[in-house]
């Protein structure tokens, strides 16, 4: 019997961005064709990128395999629709507003990297 998905968990998985940031970059392909882990472009070291893979396998959001020298991921959509209707479609729909926020004349400003002088207009150094 399959197992069921805990929505703690994967909630818990979800809340770090760049777990985030693969299962969405998963739920783009619709033909949910493997990935290599290697692929995903995320500003971590190799190491973090084989923690966060493991947070997403044992959450059921992911399966991984492995491949002699390397290792691939596959969302697990048919379970995630299954156990928890409507989460990638929620995923993609943030993803999509954000990528929109971030093209449209006069969205966010900046880099984003933390970098940009956080003082107030009008206000002092």
């Amino acid at each position: 019997m399959p197992r069921e998905l805990d929505l703690g968990t994967v909630l818990t998985a979800l809340a770090h961005p760049s777990r985030r940031q693969v299962v969405v970059d998963l739920a783009h392909d619709a033909d949910d064709q493997a990935r290599a882990c290697g692929s995903f472009d995320l500003p971590v070291s190799k190491a973090t990128k084989t923690h966060h893979f493991k947070v997403l396998r044992e959450a059921g959001l992911v399966t991984q395999r492995d491949h002699g020298n390397g290792s691939t991921l596959t969302l697990r959509r048919a379970e995630i629709d299954r156990d928890l209707p409507g989460l990638l479609g929620l995923l993609l729909s943030e993803d999509a507003s954000r990528a929109g926020a971030e093209q449209a004349p006069g969205g966010l400003r900046g880099t984003g990297s933390g970098t940009e002088d956080a003082t107030p207009t009008g206000a002092t150094s």
